[in-house]
């Protein structure tokens, strides 16, 4: 039972994400190396200039959450191993400080891309309304190779998992 409102709570997900909000919106959001990235928004996901073709893995974590803790090492052995076909964007939303986040990114040796919450201008209200996020972290959404959704979970998943999902997406055409 509990697999069933699982998968139907994901596609409802995945089908509030592929709803067109009209127009395609452009977003900007800047890491914490200064480098701003550009978003659009398309009727299937996004994309990220500069990452295309990749599989990318936006995750919403917070520095004081046990479970988003747990997952940084996980995502800086993903990122290291799969760096050719995967890109992790990380937006920290409990209030971190520029300062703070990049002595915390430094203390972790997180290798993938961090943005501050302040810095992420209004991609995260966007997720929010496109995938029914309602700020439960960590929060990730996953895209295949053309920038389309096809994933979305809160909470923790295990390295194991990460790696199926990378599999399964690199697999799409």
């Amino acid at each position: 039972m509990k697999n069933i409102l699982l998968s139907a709570l994901m596609l409802f997900a995945l089908s509030s994400f592929s709803q067109a909000a009209g127009s395609q919106p452009v977003m900007k959001i800047t890491d914490i190396k200064g480098v701003t990235h550009q978003i659009t928004g398309t009727e299937e996901g996004f994309k990220i200039k500069g990452l295309e073709g990749k599989i990318v893995f936006l995750e919403f974590f917070g520095h004081k959450c046990p479970p988003c803790l747990a997952s940084i090492p996980h995502l800086i052995k993903l990122q290291k191993k799969y760096k050719d076909k995967l890109a992790i964007v990380s937006i920290e939303v409990q209030g971190m400080s520029e300062t703070q986040l990049k002595q915390f990114v430094k203390e972790k040796g997180m290798n993938y891309i961090i943005v501050s919450n302040s810095k992420a201008g209004n991609f995260t209200n966007y997720i929010s309304q496109r995938a029914q996020w309602t700020g439960s972290i960590p929060f990730m959404v996953a895209l295949d190779k053309k920038g389309n959704v096809q994933f979305v979970q809160a909470g923790m998943l295990p390295e194991a998992s990460l790696e199926e999902l990378i599999r399964q997406l690199d697999a799409i055409k």
